[in-house]
């Protein structure tokens, strides 16, 4: 192997911690949907729905810890250790008033969403039951990202194994006891999935804090030294975070939008969209994992001055995603109609729920290659551009569904096909700059 290059082992070090933290986030993602699902379609689609929305508001925290993400690993790769400390810091403070005006946005604007946009009454005062509950969250899930992104941008993954389970375990018991209202809890329904979530948040947070001042680590990287703030260098943040913060807000947006429209189908149509969701979170948990290690670790060989290796990795993360996605794809087509079954007891659903997971599969390879080359523009810092392609994605992405459903009235699982327009421009578009974009002299 060339000096520079990153052999599979070296990404599997890294991913391999972050696709088990995946599998157990999706742990909570599978116990919801199949909780729910006991409870009926109505609960399941308003829950689902109002997930969907409280994440788009999240993906501005995530987009904020992304840029700082990609700043550490920069300087991680460049030895420049002592950074890290107060880019974390930085962070931490910013994501402070962030979170607290997102709080107040999903508690007052919630209802107004649902009101105006769900065509069942059922359904839009369920989800609006569930955020009144959930949005509490927020802070300490944003405070989770600024965590994640220190240990992630620092190549030490293996913390987030344990984080995540420990989320899954809380997740999974309190969802159990408020949901039906098991060992001498209040049965909730809808609202005591949400008030699981904020208590697997808060869990989880306290964990990071405790790990993370023993850490052996802190002082090599500067942790918890909380001098004088630093306007440059929030400067630095926001410049890099901002366009994150409005690419994840607009793909998760635009998730959101694409399920408010399939709920015009019917609530079973929004009920097996839902349980489709689940399965593919499930099926993407190997690229999760993989995009995250992509974007630090392009970000840790630009640092090192080695970005003649970056073609190479890519290919290797590409080859792994595939690999990881088809054995995952075969697990699920052993018995699909079990599969579902484990998300619902009303067997009429299972018939739709197969004919949609056929267009699921067959789009889950595009978006393995799609997304590692998008991620791999991210790790290069120039975060407007990717804030532009997603933006022309997402217009045509949302134009095409809309058209789909409401003009032409076509059946939910070619509603779907939507998703082979969605990756192929991103591919493209990504692709295209990193053949040709001048992203080597971009300064983060």
């Amino acid at each position: 192997m060339q000096t520079g290059a990153i052999s599979y082992k070296h990404i599997l070090n890294i991913s391999i911690p972050i696709v088990l933290s995946g599998v157990a986030q999706n742990i909570v993602n599978v116990t919801d949907t199949a909780f729910l699902g006991r409870l009926g379609k109505i609960e399941l689609g308003a829950a689902g729905n109002a997930g969907l929305f409280y994440f788009v508001f999240v993906m501005l925290g995530m987009g904020m810890s992304t840029g700082s993400q990609i700043i550490i690993g920069r300087r991680n790769g460049e030895k420049n250790y002592a950074q890290v400390g107060a880019i974390f810091n930085h962070t931490l403070f910013l994501m402070i008033p962030l979170g607290i005006i997102m709080f107040l946005l999903l508690y007052y604007i919630s209802p107004v969403i649902f009101e105006s946009f769900t065509n069942s009454v059922s359904i839009s005062e369920a989800s609006i039951s569930y955020m009144n509950y959930r949005s509490p969250g927020i802070l300490f899930a944003l405070f989770n990202f600024v965590f994640i992104s220190y240990f992630v941008g620092t190549t030490r993954t293996n913390i987030l194994t344990y984080s995540t389970l420990l989320m899954a375990l809380t997740n999974v018991f309190f969802d159990y006891v408020l949901i039906f209202g098991e060992l001498g809890f209040p049965e909730m329904g809808v609202k005591g999935a949400a008030l699981a979530s904020v208590i697997a948040e808060i869990t989880t947070l306290l964990f990071f804090i405790i790990y993370s001042r023993w850490d052996s680590n802190k002082v090599k990287y500067n942790m918890f030294r909380f001098g004088r703030l630093n306007k440059e260098l929030f400067g630095r943040i926001l410049k890099i975070s901002a366009p994150v913060m409005m690419q994840n807000t607009l793909a998760l947006g635009s998730w959101f939008i694409f399920f408010m429209i399939l709920e015009k189908l019917g609530e079973s149509e929004l009920a097996v969209s839902h349980i489709i969701r689940s399965i593919y979170m499930v099926l993407i948990i190997p690229l999760m994992g993989l995009n995250v290690a992509t974007n630090t670790l392009v970000s840790n060989l630009i640092g090192a001055g080695k970005s003649a290796f970056i073609g190479d990795l890519l290919k290797k993360i590409i080859v792994l995603c595939l690999a990881f996605t088809t054995v995952l794809l075969g697990l699920i087509w052993i018995d699909p109609e079990q599969v579902i079954l484990l998300y619902t007891n009303d067997v009429s659903l299972v018939p739709l729920s197969i004919s949609t997971l056929k267009i699921i599969s067959m789009t889950i390879y595009l978006f393995c290659v799609a997304s590692i080359l998008f991620n791999g523009v991210i790790g290069t810092g120039n975060t407007k551009v990717t804030m532009a392609m997603e933006f022309i994605n997402i217009l045509i992405y949302l134009t095409a569904t809309y058209y789909m459903t409401v003009i032409l009235q076509l059946r939910l699982e070619l509603v779907w096909c939507s998703e082979f327009i969605y990756f192929s421009v991103l591919g493209i578009m990504a692709f295209w700059y990193l053949k040709k974009g001048n992203w080597k002299k971009t300064v983060v």
